[in-house]
């Protein structure tokens, strides 16, 4: 891509998805209309810094392997929510892993350009009753595509009650080997780890991926960075309104249990998810809009 290309949000359609593609000087971003998700992000003249699975399939009602879904209202296990997060959907409804919106097409509410900046507002209103959801409200995310990703998602609680859920940007980021790259900013950092019967444990130094790794830190007040010396560079994650976050590769066995991945592609991500998980529920009073926000920056070390 030309350094000079100026910026621009185009629609354009993906196999069977309608898609934007965002372009700017810096970089270029492919997000779907379905979930609202951004497919892919790569700086100008480096390897990307959001993955999409090479197995990914384009279909209409399933989500996507890789990019950045958007977990909400709630994340992860539904019974592995907060009571306050499960009262808000029906007894007996439909509870798919991290909530409903990632198969629902959102709309279009704006596309711009600031100045070096392609921009793009995608939102979903949900009246009380969808899905068994039993509280109205309007999600938007913002996307913005300058020097760096930045990626806003801002709920409005329409309802007449406190609103509760968990949600989470759950990015997966492209690394040259998992094995090999350092996270930091997480050193005394609080975390739960599931995989050892969700038991309480504190981060010691930086985060290196072993194997199968799936913990959620808590307590969280500065940027995580993902030091990654095959591609000579760190990416500098910066959450708003966020106190936690979940890092996950799923490493050699569980890759061969998933769909729209390949048996090897764990070397090739991980995932560090902007969230509002565990003790970090989000409360909204009614009327009260709460947004929760990350930007990604990829920054080289030089030749």
């Amino acid at each position: 891509m030309s350094a000079h290309r100026p910026a621009a949000v185009v629609a354009t359609t993906v196999k069977s998805l309608p898609c934007w593609r965002l372009v700017s000087p810096h970089g270029e971003a492919l997000v779907a209309r379905q979930g609202a998700q951004v497919l892919y992000y790569a700086p100008t003249g480096q390897p990307p810094v959001v993955w999409l699975s090479d197995q990914a399939e384009f279909r209409t009602g399933s989500s996507l392997r890789g990019g950045i879904p958007v977990c909400w209202p709630w994340f992860g296990q539904f019974d592995r929510n907060p009571e306050a997060v499960r009262a808000m959907l029906a007894p007996g409804a439909d509870a798919p892993a991290h909530g409903f919106v990632r198969a629902l097409d959102w709309q279009e509410d704006g596309a711009r350009v600031d100045g070096d900046a392609a921009c793009l507002r995608l939102r979903l209103d949900l009246p009380a009753g969808h899905g068994g959801w039993n509280h109205p409200a309007a999600v938007a995310l913002d996307i913005r595509l300058g020097d760096a990703l930045t990626l806003t998602l801002s709920t409005r609680n329409l309802g007449p009650d406190t609103l509760a859920l968990s949600q989470a940007l759950h990015t997966y980021f492209a690394v040259s080997d998992a094995r090999d790259v350092a996270i930091e900013g997480l050193d005394g950092a609080a975390y739960v780890d599931t995989l050892r019967g969700w038991s309480s444990q504190v981060q010691e130094g930086p985060l290196a991926i072993r194997g199968e790794t799936d913990r959620i830190y808590t307590g969280l007040s500065g940027p995580i960075q993902i030091r990654d010396p095959g591609w000579r560079r760190s990416i500098q994650i910066h959450a708003a309104g966020s106190r936690s976050a979940v890092v996950w590769n799923p490493w050699v066995d569980k890759s061969l249990r998933l769909s729209q991945f390949r048996p090897d592609a764990w070397r090739d991500m991980l995932c560090i998810e902007t969230a509002r998980v565990w003790d970090d529920v989000l409360e909204i009073a009614p009327g009260a809009t709460a947004d929760m926000g990350v930007t990604m920056r990829a920054v080289g070390w030089g030749a």
